[in-house]
């Protein structure tokens, strides 16, 4: 169910994922989600949230202007 509108369907699609830290901007495409069929908004499963978390920090690391990286191709 969505938090946002209480609507009880959703559909398991992907998204792009976007942070912005500090004066860079991190892109991770094609991370997997579900999606409020009414409003529009997205949810992460658990494993996703840790592995977007691992993947942002990684990029974080790099410390470059702009990262766009592709989840299912990140370790």
């Amino acid at each position: 169910m969505c938090m946002f509108c209480k609507c009880g369907t959703v559909k398991l699609t992907t998204t792009t994922h976007v942070v912005n830290y500090k004066d860079c901007v991190i892109i991770v495409k094609n991370v997997p989600c579900e999606e409020c069929v009414q409003c529009g908004e997205k949810y992460y499963s658990d494993d996703v949230a840790e592995k977007l978390e691992r993947i942002v920090n990684s990029a974080k690391a790099l410390m470059q202007e702009l990262s766009v990286l592709d989840y299912k191709k990140a370790a």
